[in-house]
């Protein structure tokens, strides 16, 4: 087993040249990678959720990250960029704090925030 480090740097929220459609709002995240003594810089992954779903529960669809194919642990780092997402929008947002009300839809937002999570990858996992 290793430990994978991934330390986020950016997110660009909703975005139409991401995919953004009248169905889904597409985001994406950027970071860093640390894995097996090696850095991968530069790398993003896309997330997905329904038009006017709540920022708090709503399941977010996470993409396999861009630019690297290595071990990996796919469910860890989807709960990683959940939990990143969430503390930039929503109830808990420090970048868009939406609280109570219907829910409204903003575009193109960009948050730069950096935030480093630890999680174990094995040998047999993969990126994709």
């Amino acid at each position: 087993m290793s430990t994978a480090i991934v330390i986020f740097k950016k997110c660009i929220q909703d975005s139409q040249e991401y995919g953004s459609d009248d169905e889904y709002m597409v985001s994406r995240v950027f970071f860093n990678l640390e894995v097996q003594d090696k850095t991968f810089s530069d790398l993003h992954v896309d997330i997905k959720q329904p038009v006017g779903s709540t920022f708090e529960n709503t399941v977010i669809e996470v993409g396999a990250p861009q630019g690297y194919d290595g071990p990996f642990n796919h469910q860890a780092f989807s709960k990683a960029v959940e939990d990143y997402y969430r503390s930039l929008v929503g109830s808990q947002g420090t970048g868009i704090h939406i609280a109570g009300g219907p829910n409204i839809r903003m575009q193109n937002n960009t948050f730069v925030k950096e935030k480093k999570v630890q999680f174990e990858v094995g040998k047999s996992d993969s990126a994709c």
